[in-house]
């Protein structure tokens, strides 16, 4: 009896030092991932929060959040808009430009994914010096984007630019004012955003390549297939799982490009040809004092056509594992 007594009470002890153990444990892990959540908190879900709130209101991020409760009835007759921001918006004409310029930004990433997908190709076979044009291919990639923009901004001048240089030289013929036309503007944005990514989306397809099962090429091969049949029945099959990946972060990114008609077309370009919507977001809530609460409702209104398109995406493309048409 006192040696079962004796056992129990061993248990109970262990019982115990696990008990005290985990929870020291737990606290640490706690400890650890603090910083995160109030990192969360702090500079995602709040302000997440808050933008709703914000864009049915006439902030202007210098009223004391505290006196929101205590504004007389004139005051808060001003400071809560309603769905005014949003009428206002649909009602602008810059925004229909921006939101235009933006998905014609876009058609940009199909023509990017031939190239890159051409590249990773040609990058993949026992070529000499393959490896140094891989590298040469993705600095664009890693360099400043501010760089990369004022370079293109630059050969895209009218009067000394290179482009328009090299067009008199070779056909004589005078080049256009490419950022200064409304015409040109947007093809001119467009095909220095294709060459600055297309190191890093054949990057990804060269990853895909170099892991792809050789045994379908070798049956291929005995079958006598084209180097045309085995890319479309076997190589871009196994490929579709990056393309999609491309193509969504693709579109996401593309919706929030900024900083290249901030530089190359300052306002926007002429008659706001080059502005995208990102662009048009930035200009009023920094270009006016009092239009923050007109800024999140542009905001909210990119994030949700962002969810559709990306819903949309994957609601209506194939599976996206391995197979073989």
């Amino acid at each position: 009896m006192a040696k079962t007594n004796k056992d129990e009470s061993k248990t109970t002890k262990t019982v115990k030092n696990a008990h005290r153990a985990w929870d020291e444990e737990a606290k640490m892990g706690l400890l650890f991932v603090l910083p995160p959540i109030i990192g969360f908190l702090l500079f995602t879900a709040i302000p997440f929060v808050f933008s709703i709130y914000a864009s049915f209101t006439n902030w202007d991020s210098m009223t004391d959040l505290t006196r929101l409760f205590s504004m007389d009835a004139a005051e808060k007759e001003y400071f809560y808009a309603g769905f005014q921001n949003y009428k206002e918006l649909f009602s602008d004409s810059d925004f229909w430009k921006a939101l235009w310029n933006t998905f014609f930004y876009m058609i940009g990433i199909p023509i990017g994914m031939l190239w890159a997908i051409s590249l990773a190709v040609s990058f993949n076979k026992p070529i000499h010096g393959a490896k140094l044009f891989r590298v040469i291919y993705y600095i664009p990639v890693v360099s400043s984007i501010v760089a990369v923009s004022l370079l293109w901004k630059w050969l895209y001048n009218g009067d000394f630019g290179l482009i328009n240089q090299f067009l008199k030289w070779a056909f004589g013929v005078k080049g256009p004012n490419w950022l200064e036309n409304p015409s040109t503007v947007k093809p001119a944005i467009m095909a220095m955003t294709i060459w600055r990514g297309v190191g890093g989306t054949a990057l990804l397809y060269l990853g895909g390549l170099q892991n792809l099962p050789t045994s379908y090429y070798e049956a291929a091969y005995l079958d006598g297939a084209s180097g045309w049949r085995i890319f479309r029945s076997i190589t871009w099959p196994l490929l579709k799982p990056i393309s999609f990946f491309i193509v969504v972060t693709g579109i996401i990114g593309g919706a929030q490009m900024i900083v290249e008609p901030q530089i190359m077309a300052p306002a926007g370009g002429t008659d706001y040809s080059a502005g995208t919507i990102v662009f048009y977001i930035w200009q009023r809530a920094f270009g006016s004092a009092d239009a923050k609460g007109y800024a999140c409702a542009a905001a909210w209104v990119l994030a949700i056509i962002i969810f559709i398109v990306t819903a949309l995406q994957f609601k209506f493309s194939k599976e996206n594992d391995n197979y073989l048409e």
